[in-house]
């Protein structure tokens, strides 16, 4: 509501919380770089406030492209909610790039797909004010290994050729796996419960949304650290293959 994000409203997060039965003196080597500004939109007045506001669509844009932000902070990512709204707009004519999960199931690939129409179809409008419409990346989330997953999963990328060419589902995708449920509970990266697939995976998707960062490694993944303190390799796999899905 002030227009700017001041450091009393962002909060340092400590990697790893005390509480985390992982081997901290292997976690997060590099220090902790996640600065957090935390939500207080549950009540709602933050959507009637900015309804009335003529500048509803930039105020989101001014807070974060502030140069006290923006010489600060390489990416800053807005986490909205999936409902549209005044908020949800100011983030899309904030962002330079809008990333969306898709499940691939028939009932969330339908309102995937919906949405996402209705969604370009709003912001089609403030095209015409001179903001751009960023481009969206869909991941697919919570993919199972079944004749039906990966049916959804065809689907939804023969789905997105129809979109103007404004989606481009990403090649990468998340399966459904405990460790994501696991550090969801434990509040860490998910590549701090499994460094090997979890981790490769994170990393693959980093790189396709961030290609500069390409080959670059968390501290902790298994490509990275001194022998002395990389994980312990899952039973029966090789060093070879140890060494071949770090690089891939």
């Amino acid at each position: 509501m002030s227009g700017a994000l001041t450091p009393d409203c962002i909060s340092h997060i400590e990697f790893p919380p005390d509480n985390f039965a992982g081997d901290h003196s292997r976690l997060n080597a590099q220090g902790g770089f996640l600065h957090i500004v935390t939500s207080d939109t549950r009540d709602g007045k933050l959507q009637d406030w900015l309804s009335n506001r003529l500048d509803r669509l930039v105020r989101i844009r001014i807070a974060i492209k502030n140069t006290t932000v923006a010489e600060r902070y390489d990416v800053a990512i807005i986490d909205t909610q999936g409902a549209v709204g005044h908020l949800q707009d100011a983030a899309v004519n904030a962002s330079d790039l809008l990333i969306t999960p898709a499940s691939p199931d028939i009932v969330s690939a339908r309102e995937f797909v919906d949405g996402t129409l209705k969604l370009l179809d709003r912001h089609e409008s403030s095209a015409n004010m001179g903001f751009t419409v960023p481009g969206m990346r869909a991941v697919i989330n919570r993919a199972e290994n079944t004749v039906d997953s990966r049916t959804m999963s065809s689907l939804i990328r023969e789905q997105f050729l129809t979109l103007r060419g404004r989606v481009n589902v990403l090649k990468t995708m998340v399966p459904s796996a405990v460790a994501y449920k696991k550090a969801a509970t434990a509040q860490v990266p998910v590549h701090w419960i499994d460094p090997h697939k979890a981790g490769d995976v994170m990393h693959a998707l980093l790189w396709e949304l961030i290609p500069s960062l390409e080959n670059k490694f968390a501290a902790n993944h298994r490509g990275e650290l001194p022998e002395s303190l990389r994980p312990p390799k899952p039973e029966g796999e090789s060093d070879e293959a140890a060494t071949e899905g770090a690089t891939k």
